[in-house]
């Protein structure tokens, strides 16, 4: 196999513009701290331009990773696009701009109001601009699938001429069949001068439910780089799956004559972190991440697998991680056994954070007869979403039952400091706990969705609770919260809504 294939790598990107799952940017850092470990080449660590938000995200993964990936930068075809996304990559030891133009007849007529040649001439001016600032240049061709196959020739050769180091073919709508879109990749191999000296990227969706098997198209006639997303997140029905694609990948290397260099075994573990912190759940069956992915109830099947694994199985669970020896701690266990288990995990603080992490573990600890990893690591992204809170739940008492009428008491800390205590009845519980944060945060909006699920085993388990709030302008915020009380967690997933919700606001008005 002598064909690496680079994995772009775009969760914090486009995964993060799936409705309901948008990030801070603490947040964000986590998970590029665990895209390092799980061996990506490229983060797409965000759109500068599109929010202060997103700036600050590129920023700040820039310093972190350093030279462990290539921090890429998104940007639209203008000018100032481009400024602020060198801006933000200022500080990157391996920065990309990534810029572009739409090629399809309703990309140039609708979006970019260009005819033909000044679509061409646009992406020669973008890729020039862009390489004022950094060498790296990534120049995507969007809905490439449904555009004219001339032009595209045509803006791709402009985009090499213009010293673009990877071109990206995007079927941005999902729309293309496997065979149809191989042989576009190798026409474009064919037909563009100077194709053979640039990295060239496909970006497909899963619109049709095909994104996997057209990234694989696209590999096996001559693409050397998939940009796709942790559990397929991204716009819509979301973009080709990570996990899918570098397993089919493995699975299948020599008769792709391709190989990736991404550390398999942190697959299992990078899935559920962007699943807790995005708050979007995987479905069982999902391919290679499900809870079902490696699962057998046929009694035929199972007898079978106990025979020979292989006979139902064409990857060990071993090797996406879905397996291993977990350490559990209890309320016995001292800072050096926590500390050690939280680095494992990937989680490193100063002594000073560390003291308030394992003020919470013992808190847990004392609720749990066990804390699991899943444990800490809920208790980990629990902390990261406290922080640079606009409220803060700092108590809540709830009184219900049958005859009673729901009551709730919390207490609330805002951004100033100052104390709250307010209460309200309800029509049981949570609905209680919600009205009586609503007098504080006095931040409209209608709950759309509100999910609870253990987090471990037993009766002790530590409930996370998942809402999805929407705004009066439309936006949906998503909220999580964790604690071995589910109404607990309802509240404080509620409060964490409610501070997306202001920190949205806060970023479109530029503070």
């Amino acid at each position: 196999m002598s064909r690496k294939i680079q994995i772009f790598d775009t969760t914090l990107r486009d995964g993060e513009q799936a409705p309901g799952a948008s990030m801070n940017t603490r947040e964000r850092l986590v998970i590029a701290q665990q895209l390092v470990r799980l061996g990506v080449d490229v983060i797409e660590a965000g759109f500068p331009i599109s929010s202060q938000g997103d700036f600050r995200s590129v920023q700040e993964i820039g310093h972190a990773v350093r030279d462990k990936a290539v921090v890429c930068a998104l940007a639209g075809a203008s000018d100032v696009d481009i400024d602020r996304a060198a801006e933000a990559l200022r500080n990157a030891k391996r920065p990309r701009i990534h810029t572009g133009v739409g090629v399809s007849a309703s990309h140039m007529r609708s979006k970019l109001g260009v005819n033909d040649q000044a679509c061409v001439e646009l992406a020669t001016h973008c890729v020039q601009y862009a390489k004022r600032y950094v060498d790296d240049v990534e120049f995507y061709a969007d809905d490439a699938a449904r555009a004219n196959k001339d032009l595209l020739i045509r803006v791709l050769q402009a985009a090499v001429d213009a010293g673009a180091t990877v071109v990206s073919i995007a079927d941005s709508t999902g729309f293309a069949l496997p065979d149809a879109w191989g042989a576009l990749i190798a026409c474009v191999m064919e037909n563009v001068r100077g194709i053979e000296d640039v990295t060239v990227s496909v970006h497909t969706h899963n619109d049709l439910g095909l994104a996997t098997a057209l990234a694989l198209a696209g590999v096996s006639n001559g693409a050397s780089q998939v940009e796709c997303a942790v559990n397929g997140l991204g716009e819509r029905a979301g973009a080709a799956s990570l996990e899918e694609v570098v397993m089919a990948i493995k699975a299948h290397g020599e008769d792709l004559d391709a190989y990736t260099t991404v550390n398999t075994r942190e697959i299992m573990r990078t899935s559920r972190l962007v699943s807790r912190v995005t708050g979007m759940n995987v479905q069982a069956n999902k391919a290679i991440v499900g809870a079902n992915a490696f699962a057998h109830s046929s009694g035929m099947h199972q007898d079978a697998v106990l025979k020979d694994r292989e006979t139902y199985e064409i990857i060990a669970p071993e090797e996406v991680g879905a397996v291993g020896t977990e350490l559990i701690l209890s309320s016995r266990s001292g800072h050096a056994a926590l500390r050690h288990r939280l680095e494992e995990l990937g989680y490193t603080f100063s002594d000073e954070e560390f003291e308030d992490v394992y003020q919470r573990f013992q808190e847990i600890a004392d609720q749990k007869k066990e804390v699991y990893d899943e444990d800490l690591e809920s208790m980990v992204q629990e902390r990261s979403r406290e922080v640079d809170a606009v409220y803060t739940l700092n108590a809540l008492q709830i009184q219900c039952g049958d005859p009673l009428v729901p009551t709730a008491v919390a207490t609330i800390t805002d951004e100033s400091g100052e104390r709250h205590v307010v209460s309200s009845i309800g029509t049981g519980p949570v609905d209680a706990a919600y009205k009586a944060i609503d007098k504080v945060a006095k931040m409209p909006g209608d709950l759309e969705e509100y999910a609870v699920k253990a987090i471990t085993r037993g009766i002790d388990a530590i409930g996370e609770v998942v809402v999805r709030v929407k705004a009066q302008d439309g936006m949906v915020y998503t909220g999580r919260g964790s604690d071995t009380d589910v109404i607990v967690s309802s509240a404080k997933a509620y409060v964490n809504a409610i501070n997306r919700m202001i920190a949205t606001q806060r970023s479109r008005e530029g503070r």
